[in-house]
């Protein structure tokens, strides 16, 4: 299912820089580019709660202010969070934008564009019963709730020599595709936490603030990244320019503010990329 973008810009004028761009980059401008998201992460991306048959949080209104630099249109494919990748790696989106760590191991598929960094939350049931405190020891034989692909992963796998090594359980990681599936395992007993985003996890307590809790905030070495085709330099240059440009407009601080990611942070954008 594709939904076309009808969000409105930050600003009704374009900006000289912006159209600066459009004459650099004329080969973008009129045509429609597919954005390959999972739209289960309020704030980030979810359905329009008041029109379900569109999308919006911060990434959404990214895409929207990038398309309208370079002159292009947004439609938008929702997959599952571990298709991201192989659905732009198979022409069927022409970029990402969905809330999604810029690694160096997912570089080797695709290149990324950073654009945001931020720390991971640890979610629990309230008053965290099993007295979780980050990724480490205290998740011994716990049940952390996880998206397929996710970062977090192999972290709490490779506690299992430690938990072993103190005589406790090793931890269970059950998969799913989306934040939502992951905050209901918690919200129905059947798993202790779910490690993502921080500002997913503030999110979560803020919609059941009797339920869930953030235990504490991790640091991690990652940003987040608008992933492009590695056979594309062109577009990936055109990109990397815009978001420059939204950054240095301030519009992009504003669309934190808006969706309430008071968490995050836009750093000077760069290139990851690895062969």
């Amino acid at each position: 299912m594709l939904l076309s973008g009808a969000h409105p810009t930050y600003a009704k004028q374009i900006s000289q820089g912006c159209l600066a761009l459009q004459e650099q980059y004329p080969q973008f401008k009129g045509v429609t580019i597919v954005d390959a998201i999972n739209p289960h992460t309020p704030g980030y991306e979810a359905l329009d709660p008041q029109d379900p048959s569109q999308y919006v949080g911060f990434d959404i209104d990214l895409a929207e202010e990038l398309g309208s630099c370079l002159g292009f249109k947004v439609s938008y494919i929702p997959v599952a969070f571990s298709a991201l990748i192989p659905t732009l790696q198979s022409g069927q989106a022409g970029l990402v934008i969905s809330d999604i760590y810029a690694t160096e191991e997912r570089a080797k598929a695709v290149d990324f564009i950073t654009y945001s960094k931020v720390s991971d939350g640890v979610l629990v049931a309230k008053n965290n019963p099993k007295k979780i405190s980050g990724i480490n020891s205290s998740m011994c034989g716990a049940v952390a709730a996880e998206n397929t692909g996710y970062v977090e992963v192999p972290l709490i796998q490779n506690l299992a020599p430690h938990c072993t090594a103190e005589s406790k359980g090793i931890p269970t990681v059950q998969l799913y595709d989306n934040n939502a599936a992951c905050i209901q395992a918690i919200l129905t007993g059947r798993a202790d936490t779910y490690v993502n985003d921080v500002n997913t996890v503030d999110q979560a307590v803020k919609a059941y603030p009797d339920k869930l809790e953030k235990a504490v905030a991790v640091t991690l070495p990652y940003y987040v990244g608008i992933g492009v085709p590695k056979d594309k330099p062109a577009f990936r240059a055109a990109m990397f320019a815009a978001l420059k440009e939204v950054i240095g407009s301030g519009k992009a601080a504003m669309m934190l503010k808006k969706w309430g990611l008071d968490a995050g942070s836009i750093p000077e954008p760069a290139i990851i990329s690895s062969k």
